[in-house]
């Protein structure tokens, strides 16, 4: 086993269906890397009912007001009815406004396309997402778009920061400000703004959604950093997912000012739960992100994070894949084999 960094508190939330047989995948690499982790469990979703608290307890609302760092599997959201999703609440609780989905080709996952290498930056607290509906009056029903200056203002400076960090070239921005004038523009102005005054090092573009998306799907490579309002990030990162492999194979994370949660941003898959042959990828490469930003502060980290990512990558070039991704290996083999290539 690697020597391990000084120990840090992070809360652990399984989730439901399949997220306790990831976690515990994760949590096997993360451990035999030497992570150095101390975990503080917590309940959401399913399995927070089913215990006989709320949807998203106040005790693990408190652990993550007091450590500061998540690391969430998937939480079941029913569709159309029933509770709000945990997801949702969380952002809103604590003003997650920044959501981070990084999608790249992989080694051994072929796809229509190679060389991708993306960045969708999503603001997560606004627009139709916001949640603000009503029944106007029986048989019609309103949803309202929000865009707040201050919401637009802070995520298109934390995108233009983000790029300069990481040592991006450029920041496309997809709008729909040809038709809806306010929101979108208002969007748009303030990124805009946030180029030329403050960072006019990053290369910058915007495009029409529909158009945008269209030039996705014909040639990714001429995108390097998209940022989007909260619907239009939620299609788009999911679309963007679908160039490199699925849902499967990205990672997530959500950013406040005073909290960072990261997640495996595809469902819980009740379907499979328990049989052990769910893919743990996706929350392995957001447990990655997750020590990346921890490594802001302790730069140890990120050399742990390093070493997880050349393993997985080592792995799926060798052929050890999940059955998702056409390979016969079950959850716990592909942890294994992970491990055996730190």
């Amino acid at each position: 086993m690697a020597s391990k960094t000084g120990a840090a508190s992070v809360v652990l939330i399984p989730g439901d269906g399949i997220g306790p047989e990831i976690t515990d995948a994760v949590l096997e690499v993360l451990d035999a890397a030497g992570a150095g982790i101390r975990w503080v469990p917590c309940k959401a979703g399913l399995a927070a009912l089913e215990d006989g608290g709320d949807v998203l307890p106040e005790s693990t609302i408190e652990a993550i007001e007091h450590h500061r760092v998540a690391l969430k599997g998937p939480c079941t959201t029913p569709v159309g009815e029933g509770f709000a999703s945990v997801n949702v609440q969380l952002r809103k609780h604590f003003d997650l406004y920044a959501a981070v989905r990084p999608v790249r080709s992989l080694p051994g996952v072929p796809t229509r396309f190679e060389n991708v290498d993306l960045i969708i930056i999503r603001e997560n607290t606004e627009g139709l997402y916001s949640g603000v509906e009503n029944e106007v009056v029986p048989g019609v029903v309103m949803s309202m778009k929000v865009a707040t200056e201050r919401g637009c203002e802070r995520i298109a400076h934390w995108a233009f920061r983000f790029a300069t960090q990481r040592e991006r070239q450029k920041i496309t921005v997809f709008h729909k400000a040809n038709i809806m004038k306010m929101t979108d523009g208002l969007f748009l102005r303030a990124s805009d703004h946030a180029h030329k005054r403050e960072y006019p090092n990053i290369d910058y573009e915007t495009a029409i959604i529909d158009a945008g998306c269209m030039r996705l799907v014909q040639n990714p490579s001429q995108f390097d950093i998209l940022l989007l309002e909260n619907l239009y990030g939620d299609v788009v990162s999911d679309l963007c997912a679908g160039l490199v492999g699925g849902l499967g194979v990205v990672p997530g994370a959500n950013f406040g000012e005073d909290a960072a949660i990261f997640e495996a941003v595809h469902g819980s898959a009740p379907d499979i739960a328990g049989k052990n042959v769910a893919n743990p990828l996706a929350l392995l490469m957001s447990a990655v992100m997750m020590l990346n930003h921890l490594a802001e502060e302790r730069t140890e980290f990120g050399a742990v994070a390093e070493r997880i990512k050349r393993a997985y990558d080592q792995a799926l070039n060798d052929g050890e894949k999940t059955r998702d991704l056409g390979g016969s290996l079950n959850t716990d083999q592909f942890a294994k084999a992970v491990i055996d290539r730190l």
